[in-house]
């Protein structure tokens, strides 16, 4: 038996099943190179709730995540970014898991931002090696902010009275049934200082000496694509397919769907679909939370 009998016998098994594939499963077996996109869309929040409503978090991403960095013959992952930013500790854990995943397949990430890439959505999109978007796309808004509302007033109104017991004098900061306080106030600046010192450190440290000297980076400015590329944010401007096409010629581009909750499965909701099974008045002031973050970029 010659030395290259094994890889011969090798070369005819492979040819023999995959002659066995769908035309269609056949071609892709034969095309080599594989980059995989994962969809990250929809706001940023630890509570997604049973049916899937387009939100991004570590427990909704996992399963894309791990399975794209797993396909066979991988040249890159790509992140396709659609977000106007939520829950900081969710954008952070999502991002550490993506450069874990990459560091150990070793294998280039980019990220194309979509309509928006913002606040945490632009976190997001810093970790990957390379950051585009198109010349449209709404990039940026590195800061941090907090809203509630204030309803004391409303109590008194109507005559309820409001009771809270606390072992603690910090426990029930800044209760929007309760009368403002200056200390909660100045607690709660600190807090998203801190937040907004941290996502600035992220984003000098994907981007370096890419960025820009202005200080209007870090303002919680929101820019186009075309604009973010000039300061620095982005590294080019086109749509995602022109894109890989041109850094990786010969790959195929594969869609990694994240396995959807079984309400979702059974609903099929999606990030337009109405509330569906499981609605209720929690479900609701979440769809509207939502709903105001993507008003913030008119869409």
């Amino acid at each position: 038996m010659n030395d290259d009998s094994p890889q011969k016998f090798t070369d005819v098994l492979t040819g023999k099943l995959a002659s066995k594939l769908p035309p269609k499963l056949a071609e892709r077996a034969e095309r080599g190179p594989v980059v995989a996109v994962v969809k990250l869309h929809g706001t940023i929040t630890p509570t997604p709730g049973p049916v899937n409503r387009g939100t991004i978090s570590m427990q909704t991403t996992e399963s894309a995540l791990t399975r794209a960095f797993s396909h066979d013959r991988l040249s890159a992952v790509v992140l396709s970014i659609n977000s106007p930013g939520g829950a900081p500790t969710q954008s952070a854990l999502v991002a550490d898991r993506i450069r874990g995943l990459a560091a150990e397949k070793k294998v280039p990430v980019l990220a194309f931002c979509e309509d928006v890439a913002a606040s945490g959505g632009y976190w997001l999109a810093c970790a990957a090696d390379e950051i585009y978007a198109h010349r449209t796309s709404m990039v940026g808004s590195v800061g941090v902010v907090s809203a509630s509302f204030g309803l004391d007033g409303l109590l008194e109104r109507i005559g309820v009275e409001r009771r809270v017991y606390t072992a603690g004098e910090n426990k029930v900061r800044l209760d929007p049934f309760s009368p403002e306080k200056d200390e909660d106030v100045r607690w709660l600046h600190g807090l998203q200082t801190e937040l907004h010192e941290q996502f600035t450190d992220w984003v000098r440290e994907r981007r370096g000496d890419k960025l820009s000297s202005t200080e209007e980076l870090f303002t919680g400015e929101v820019w186009t694509g075309a604009r973010a590329k000039e300061l620095g944010l982005v590294d080019g401007l086109g749509t995602l397919r022109s894109i890989v096409k041109d850094r990786f010629p010969k790959a195929h581009i594969v869609d990694v769907e994240p396995r959807k909750p079984l309400l979702a499965r059974l609903s099929g909701s999606g990030p337009g679909a109405r509330l569906g099974l499981g609605a209720s008045a929690s479900s609701l002031v979440e769809a509207l939370e939502q709903r105001a973050q993507w008003s913030r970029f008119g869409l």
